[in-house]
């Protein structure tokens, strides 16, 4: 199972004056959180595209780009399929499929956006589309959580897509591209009472932060009621006729007049966007997608009653969705590099798409699941989603693999059951003293845990345990040194174990100890 985040000791052991010794250098030491286990759950998966996620009342609604959904382990076109129009809805808890499943079709026939009002009695939809189950509506919807039938209540028209969208006891904000909203203007951004009434909240979103691109856009959302704050992210650079560079990207706002109350100056460059946001109350979360080589792609941690900056990461591929969890933020990207980043890895040819760090320090975590990037824009995954009663964390996205067997459209992370056991490195033997043996094997490594155990058999019958930290990029060979009688020959075999799954032995190898 997975593990606390282990301080970088490398063990000495003694045992019967036996001695080992480990080789390497590890990531800095911080608060010790939790993860979930990196063995995805049996999911069901989309033939397209996911790009947005909300768990309400024990549920979990999917909205994106496709057209069915299949069973797990199945290819596309299998016989179980069942339609779904870029739509679905699922058991939180045992993944299986619901019947709720109204169709979004028209426009670009695409749901980019879900959340659920407070009281999880209505399921709020953008996206870009004309229809939601069969009744006409404008770019935005609302699902009766009880029933699964289209809300009466909402129905404002809005110009264009809807990107983004928060909601607190009595208001909805809403985000996207669009210009109007209700047959008034609406640059970006607009907030609506529940049953549709535009409000006098307004904020000018203009300019864009992308070269070549000329349209700004709101991308994510994030309300602190209690503050009477909005927090949005996007790719833009003035707010309400602010100077050029002064707002840019990111921007608080005063959640009943739309009047700047944060401006966040120098944490978005130029050539970054913002593309998620949430908050917990304390502090608010936000991933960023850069243009071009080197350009900020991860992720920032602020405090939502000054806007104070926690930290900031440095690693590089772009940053999709963040969800905190139990003092840990997980995020969906493609990293490749984080070298500078606490626990970071460097440019090793290799895209990481799924990260846990520590709230705390933004220290990287030893959980290393992994999709591949997919299809469409094939940046992996774009949506994170805690079913917080189960203790369930729900990702979808572009990906069609997940830890490097077919899966797409959607996985799941629990607490439990951590289920794969480490690889057994290969061992080999030399005598270089008069009655020493030295072993030796490139260190193994394990998705949730970064301390493995290294259990060491001679002649049948186990003999110690070398305890040492390794990552995928970072398998430092490890030695051990037994003493034995000059001339000896011995059979040495290894296993290894992460604390709850113990590999098979390899070897045997057999050493004779130098005279």
């Amino acid at each position: 199972m997975r593990r606390r985040r282990p301080v970088r000791t490398l063990l000495a052991a003694a045992l019967l004056g036996l001695a080992s010794t480990v080789l390497g250098a590890g990531p800095a030491q911080a608060a010790g959180e939790t993860t979930l286990t990196a063995d995805p759950l049996s999911t069901w998966q989309t033939d397209g595209i996911v790009w947005a996620l909300a768990y309400v009342k024990g549920v979990v609604y999917v909205g994106g780009t496709f057209g069915n959904i299949r069973p797990p382990g199945t290819s596309p076109g299998n016989s179980r399929e069942l339609p779904r129009r870029n739509f679905a809805a699922f058991d939180a808890d045992t993944g299986q499929p619901l019947p709720c499943a109204p169709a979004f079709t028209g426009g670009s026939g695409t749901v980019r956006a879900l959340k659920a009002s407070p009281d999880g009695e209505v399921l709020y939809i953008g996206g870009s589309f004309g229809s939601a189950g069969g009744v006409g509506r404008s770019n935005t919807a609302g699902l009766d959580t009880d029933d699964c039938t289209i809300d009466d209540d909402w129905r404002p028209t809005v110009s264009s897509t809807v990107r983004a969208i928060d909601v607190t006891d009595t208001t909805v904000y809403l985000g996207g591209q669009f210009s109007t909203v209700q047959g008034q203007p609406r640059e970006r951004v607009a907030a609506l009472r529940r049953d549709s009434t535009l409000l006098p909240f307004r904020a000018v979103i203009e300019g864009s932060s992308i070269p070549n691109d000329t349209t700004p856009g709101i991308n994510a959302i994030t309300v602190a009621p209690q503050l009477n704050k909005v927090i949005i992210g996007g790719r833009f650079t003035s707010v309400n006729g602010s100077l050029l560079n002064s707002v840019h990207g990111l921007v608080g706002l005063d959640a009943t007049t739309g009047e700047i109350v944060h401006r966040f100056t120098g944490w978005i460059p130029r050539r970054s966007a913002v593309k998620a946001l949430v908050n917990d109350g304390t502090n608010f979360y936000l991933g960023a997608e850069g243009t071009g080589g080197g350009v900020f792609d991860g992720r920032a941690t602020g405090r939502l009653s000054d806007g104070e900056l926690l930290w900031k990461d440095t690693c590089l591929g772009a940053t999709q969705a963040v969800v905190p969890w139990k003092g840990v933020l997980y995020s969906g990207s493609h990293a490749h590099n984080c070298s500078s980043t606490p626990g970071g890895f460097p440019e090793h040819n290799n895209r990481q798409h799924l990260l846990a760090q520590s709230i705390a320090d933004e220290t990287i975590l030893p959980w290393f699941p992994d999709t591949n990037d997919g299809i469409g824009e094939q940046i992996g995954p774009r949506a994170m989603v805690m079913a917080e009663a189960e203790g369930i964390l729900w990702t979808g996205g572009e990906f069609t693999t997940v830890n490097d067997r077919p899966q797409q459209g959607l996985t799941r992370f629990a607490e439990h059951p951590d289920t794969e056991a480490p690889q057994v490195p290969i061992l080999s033997g030399t005598s270089a003293s008069p009655g020493e043996i030295t072993l030796s094997w490139r260190a193994s490594w394990d998705r949730d845990d970064g301390t493995l155990t290294y259990r060491i058999h001679r002649d049948g019958t186990y003999l110690a345990s070398v305890e040492a930290e390794s990552r995928h990029w970072d398998r430092p060979t490890i030695t051990f040194t037994d003493t034995v009688e000059p001339g000896a020959t011995h059979r040495y075999s290894l296993e290894v174990t992460d604390g709850t799954n113990l590999s098979g032995r390899n070897g045997p190898v057999y050493v004779t100890a130098g005279n």
